[in-house]
């Protein structure tokens, strides 16, 4: 890296300024996130050099939660201290969570058939990004006959454990049986991550994100407090997110829509708009807080499940950079990453068909549509929010079709 000393180089400002700029701009998702990041930190303002780029991305993927926000986290952490991780994060966040919540709030004035279209196209672009997300980490993650069969079991595992356990014993699952089956692979790059945190920190920041995740359940139960229970369904959401932002559709639904906190409807409407938006997949969350009819929502439920499904990640994060150089080179450690990352595929694969598909795809116009942006973003290389802006307005013409 070319940064060695401890001491953050820059302000707060100075980060969140350059955040906010992306987050005005990073269409894409997380794999785009990451390209812009890099021409922005690493070419124009070498806030960092390209080795040690390329360690922190592979860190923040190694990692459950969304990499490319622990990847701006990280380097606001570097580059203007934990004050310069918090303002990162808020500057790349706020505009995409600003725009959901305003969505949320706006979504029930609509009515009639025009809205009632567009809230359909926007679910049939969920279908075309889900598909999208599944055929590219189908390439990336399951590349061999063993980590497909990873994959087609955890679809098996979420198929018959129709709940939140059954997310969980999939990833797991597939990470003891990666120890076994993905051991031959490609081994970490060789580098240094040298960042203001040392590891009595990073010990007291995994001891936060354990006691969190086994603390928040239990409080919720026995307090019957709805707002930990968002609390609690965010958090855990956030903390099993291997793989990408998509990832974390079939874990808010089987926390949000299977418990009827919020409508199916209205949850694929919400990830569809989603789309159309710069910054993290993440925010999605907002719009979930903003329109649940379980504890708080409007702008404090949006604001409670936005810090819930972030946090994990963070605390991890922050837990694991003192740790990271002597662990990633182990050859089990890679291999039970392998196969959780192949489970992950399975879990997204099997969210395609249920809720997505079964709750898009009611005519065969429907799946011409659909069909439509998937080729747009697969083949044509359509930017996804164009892409969005296409199938809601197709969504309102098939409305308007006899």
């Amino acid at each position: 890296m070319t940064q060695h000393s401890s001491e953050p180089l820059g302000t707060p400002l100075e980060v969140f300024m350059t955040f906010l700029q992306l987050g005005l701009t990073a269409f894409g998702g997380p794999i785009a996130h990451l390209g812009y990041f890099r021409d922005e930190l690493v070419v124009r303002r070498q806030w960092i050099d390209e080795a040690g780029y390329a360690d922190l991305v592979a860190l923040c993927q190694f990692l459950p939660g969304p990499a490319s926000s622990q990847v701006g986290f990280a380097m606001g952490l570097l580059r203007g201290g934990p004050l310069g991780a918090l303002a990162a994060w808020l500057a790349f966040t706020l505009p995409s969570a600003v725009l959901l919540v305003t969505f949320a709030l706006g979504a029930a004035l609509l009515d009639g058939p025009i809205a009632a279209g567009l809230l359909h196209g926007l679910k049939i672009v969920a279908v075309a990004v889900v598909a999208q997300a599944v055929l590219g980490m189908a390439r990336t993650l399951t590349p061999d006959r063993q980590r497909a069969a990873i994959a087609v079991a955890a679809i098996a595992v979420v198929v018959f454990v129709p709940v939140t356990f059954g997310q969980i014993a999939a990833i797991v699952l597939g990470g003891v049986v990666g120890t076994w089956l993905c051991r031959d692979g490609q081994t970490a790059p060789i580098g240094h991550l040298q960042f203001p945190i040392s590891r009595r920190f990073g010990v007291m920041a995994l001891a936060g994100f354990i006691v969190m995740l086994l603390g928040l359940p239990l409080l919720s139960h026995l307090l019957s407090a709805p707002a930990l229970d968002l609390a609690s369904a965010f958090y855990r959401s956030g903390a099993l997110v291997f793989g990408g932002g998509h990832v974390v559709l079939p874990l808010l639904q089987a926390e949000m829509v299977a418990p009827g906190w919020v409508a199916a409807n209205d949850f694929l409407a919400g990830y569809g708009a989603a789309q159309a938006m710069p910054g993290p997949l993440f925010a999605f969350s907002a719009y979930l807080g903003a329109v649940t009819q379980h504890g708080p929502n409007g702008i404090v439920g949006a604001a409670l499940c936005l810090v819930s499904i972030f946090l994990p990640g963070f605390l991890l994060l922050v837990g694991a950079l003192p740790f990271w150089d002597s662990v990633r080179t182990r050859p089990l450690a890679q291999a039970a990453m392998r196969g959780a990352n192949a489970a992950v595929v399975g879990l997204l694969a099997a969210a395609l068909y249920d809720p997505v598909w079964t709750g898009a795809i009611l005519r065969p116009a429907d799946f011409a549509l659909a069909a439509a942006g998937f080729v747009a973003l697969t083949v044509w290389k359509f930017p996804p929010w164009t892409v969005v802006v296409l199938l809601a307005l197709g969504g309102v013409g098939l409305g308007a079709w006899p």
